[in-house]
């Protein structure tokens, strides 16, 4: 098999953006990597995608509906941080960037490389304020299962890299075949900056060109500001066109790399100036608001200290503002004394390479917890360990038979919080918060973003199971399971995870037997929030059961009603809130007109509420777009759409029976599973109950991990299917159509959401040759009768959509089935 690195996302035009959050946590305000090795995320160069929208909910963000402000580009480094922004690059962020897998060398190579040449340079000429950051040359990959030094294609692409703190100087990471690739060093890149500017004051080089020569200033090597369009000005450093592993600059143009995730971008010469305008450029606001920012301005001050020599004195506050609060002051006072000419970067040959710990520190909130231990930059004695590395820990539980329950799996550190759902072993509050935001993201592959143990991981495994989608970081399999576990696993086609393999011990990882209902447990339940049990209603006597009333917020494509008359209930009322038209000609047309369309749930009041009532079933799933991790431009819960949550809230609480009312009361309420783990608690609490996770693998043909709240009897009971159900693709399919795969990933209103694999296949084969899925199979895939969006002349791509953001109709079923107990049925 072959191993994958998980990188960062890559730029694209500003009509599409999507950044895959990071999973680590630092310790301390600024704190420095004791590895001085720096890497650089690079992707093989793919075709521009069509759109973007999140891997596991749905999530579209296109020019028209984009929530990006000029003042908050998107971060990928802070899941948590609702509104969180990222450097401007991310403006130019294109889809195809985020964890892509290397390409073959051979005799591809030159066109592939050819297109995507002028797929950029046609990208950037629209504008010279647009600058796109370019994609690196591609890779050499390492292949599974051939000698070290084997230079054959590839049969499989298995490599992921994640998202990782790149220092914003830094080349693309040279992998070589057959062994695990070096991070290359910084000098390298100071060598090209002094190479750069030695061929620009001198010709004694006639083999380099001049770089920057058009009389604009800001050369190799300054500390600038910079601006695109449409976004704030942001600190970054000029860099030579050798350090992005693309082309030279277009005429007056600049490469920079952001402080902050040190991507690249082309920006032109006039949006540049020089970082000792920070007075004029800095934005108290967007420094408040944004980790992205703050983590940006951090770093760029503390190059600047490194190269004025200017020193501060030790930081007895922890007070994150109050260790920073001298570096701004310094700087917005002109970064006296030395000023302009200290920070001008340094040629001579016997200069020091940029010092590292400059690009690789970051403040508390926006990372999980660090593997290793970090030292504070402010504070000269460093914070007490109190923890065990995860290799200390395989050793208590090796040689001094300790209970591996005792220690958090992913870091080691002993009282923890929780269990790990899948394997023997805990985990502590950080890292069980990480687990919850992370473990249901998944690439454009349809891969796990992180290891399935850790959620983290610079480098996994892929399982080679066609219907597995989990991934396991290098780092977990050499430590937990044995020292040489990843190397061997590397010569093993296919290679066989954890979840898939044998229920045995590896070194001390064991598979839970009840792994599945631990996992239901472990999202359904939070110790850091306790609720009082819903109130428990008697079962009605059958001759006293009447039709069930409906009020359904965000409805959809009428799910709920189709659940409640294929379970044949009688309906009273069945009155629906939706905007989209699609949805509503759907809902019309095959239930007959039988549903109530009230449209807006802003504009519905407790008057309305009082007229239409009373009700017994509240239902509804606000959007997710501004709720999912996977979406850097989310606002959170508190604004854009993510707000339509307090509407839902609202009209509940309007909904509910008043005191002295004795009836059975219910409701539920969905979101995505991929959300920030303060959204989620805020969430729990207004509705004053954990949810249930319930995944439709396990009674459909796809994933689909969903959180559901509410009050209905035995929502936390296992998931069964039944015979209606179908759980396998072939089943979903039209007679002379051959499914390739058992099970499908998460399917969204993207086109490409239904490509599967590492290799992005089609999942059907008909006539020998691959194909999409039909319309009619996927509404069999979602438990929708056939031609059941066929409607109003809809096309492939609008229907997709409407199912991409429906319910799975064996779940919603699972769900509704114990209220027969209560309501009439026919």
């Amino acid at each position: 098999m072959v191993m994958f690195e998980k990188e960062s996302g890559q730029p694209s035009d500003q009509s599409t953006v999507t950044v895959m959050p990071s999973n680590k946590y630092s310790a301390a305000i600024m704190e420095e990597n004791n590895n001085m090795a720096a890497t650089a995320a690079v992707n093989g160069p793919m075709p521009p995608p069509e759109g973007l929208s999140e891997n596991d909910s749905g999530v579209e963000l296109t020019n028209e509906n984009s929530p990006l402000t000029a003042a908050e580009p998107p971060s990928p480094f802070s899941p948590k941080q609702n509104g969180d922004a990222a450097s401007p690059q991310d403006g130019n962020q294109c889809l195809r960037g985020s964890r892509k897998r290397g390409r073959k060398r051979s005799e591809e190579e030159e066109e592939v490389n050819s297109a995507w040449d002028s797929y950029t340079e046609d990208k950037s000429s629209g504008t010279s304020q647009l600058g796109l950051r370019q994609r690196p040359r591609p890779r050499t990959i390492f292949q599974a299962g051939l000698t070290p030094h084997t230079h054959a294609k590839p049969r499989r692409q298995n490599r992921k890299q994640e998202p990782v703190m790149t220092p914003c100087v830094g080349g693309p990471r040279a992998v070589a075949s057959g062994r695990v690739p070096e991070a290359p060093r910084l000098e390298l890149m100071e060598q090209d900056s002094k190479d750069s500017a030695q061929s620009s004051s001198t010709s004694s080089s006639s083999e380099t060109q001049p770089e920057y020569n058009d009389s604009k200033g800001f050369g190799i090597g300054e500390l600038v500001w910079g601006k695109i369009k449409g976004f704030s000005w942001w600190p970054g450093i000029v860099v030579t066109w050798r350090a992005t592993g693309k082309r030279q600059a277009s005429h007056g143009m600049r490469w920079l790399q952001w402080f902050g995730d040190g991507k690249f971008s082309e920006v032109s010469a006039d949006k540049l100036d020089s970082i000792t305008a920070f007075p004029k450029f800095f934005s108290q606001a967007s420094y408040t608001k944004l980790a992205s920012y703050r983590r940006a301005i951090f770093q760029a001050l503390e190059m600047a200290s490194v190269r004025a020599e200017k020193t501060f004195p030790p930081c007895e506050s922890d007070n994150p503002d109050d260790q920073v609060k001298p570096m701004l002051d310094w700087a917005n006072g002109g970064f006296l004394p030395k000023g302009e000419e200290g920070l001008k970067p340094t040629h001579s040959a016997d200069s020091k390479p940029l010092d590292l710990q400059v690009l690789d520190v970051s403040l508390p909130e926006y990372f999980p917890s660090a593997k290793r231990p970090r030292v504070s930059v402010c504070k000269s004695k460093a914070a007490p360990e109190e923890s065990y590395s995860r290799e200390q820990m395989v050793n208590e539980v090796l040689k001094h038979q300790r209970s591996i329950e005792d220690f958090c799996l992913s870091c080691g550190k002993m009282r923890a919080a929780t269990f790990h759902p899948l394997f023997e072993g805990g985990l502590c509050q950080t890292c069980k918060d990480v687990y919850l935001e992370m473990s249901y993201m998944y690439d454009d592959d349809g891969y796990q973003s992180y290891c399935t143990v850790c959620c983290g991981g610079r480098e996994v495994l892929l399982c080679g199971n066609a219907n597995c989608c989990r991934c396991f970081c290098v780092d977990c399999l050499d430590i937990l399971v044995d020292p040489g576990a990843s190397n061997n696993a590397r010569y093993l086609d296919p290679w066989r995870c954890y979840m898939c393999q044998p229920l045995f011990q590896y070194g001390v990882l064991k598979r839970r037997h009840d792994w599945s209902l631990k996992l239901q447990e472990f999202f359904g339940n939070d110790n850091g929030q306790e609720f009082e049990a819903p109130k428990i209603y008697p079962a009605v006597p059958a001759e006293q059961r009447r039709p069930i009333r409906v009020l359904s917020l965000f409805d959809g494509i009428a799910t709920g009603y189709l659940v409640l008359r294929d379970l044949g209930f009688k309906v009273d009322q069945y009155v629906a809130s939706e905007v989209c038209e699609d949805s509503i000609s759907v809902g019309v047309v095959r239930h007959e007109g039988k549903i109530q369309y009230v449209h807006d749930v802003r504009n519905i009041t407790k008057k309305n509420i009082q007229e239409w009532g009373p009700f017994d079933l509240v239902i509804g799933g606000s959007p997710c777009n501004d709720l999912s991790i996977v979406n850097p431009a989310r606002k959170g819960l508190y604004e854009g759409t993510g707000r339509l949550f307090f509407e839902f809230y609202r009209l509940l609480s309007e909904a509910k029976p008043k005191e002295g009312e004795d009836r059975p009361f219910f409701w539920m309420f969905e979101n995505v599973v991929a959300m920030g783990v303060n959204d989620k608690r805020d969430i729990s609490r207004f509705l004053e109950c954990n949810p249930v996770m319930i995944d439709a693998i396990e009674v459909s043909a796809a994933h689909r991990a969903r959180y559901f709240w509410g009050n209905l009897p035995g929502m936390n009971r296992p998931l069964c299917a039944s015979g209606m159900d179908k759980l396998e693709l072939q089943d979903c399919l039209e007679h002379g159509r051959v499914a390739k795969f058992g099970k499908v990933r998460t399917i969204t209103t993207r086109s490409n959401s239904i490509k599967q694999g590492k290799d992005q296949h089609f999942p059907v084969l008909m006539n020998g040759k691959e194909d999409i899925l039909w319309c009619t199979e996927l509404e069999r895939i979602f438990g929708f009768p056939v031609h059941y969006t066929d409607v109003s002349n809809m096309g492939r791509g609008a229907r997709q959509k409407l199912l991409g953001r429906s319910w799975s109709v064996p779940v919603i079923r699972h769900l509704f089935a114990p209220l027969k107990d209560y309501f009439a049925c026919e």
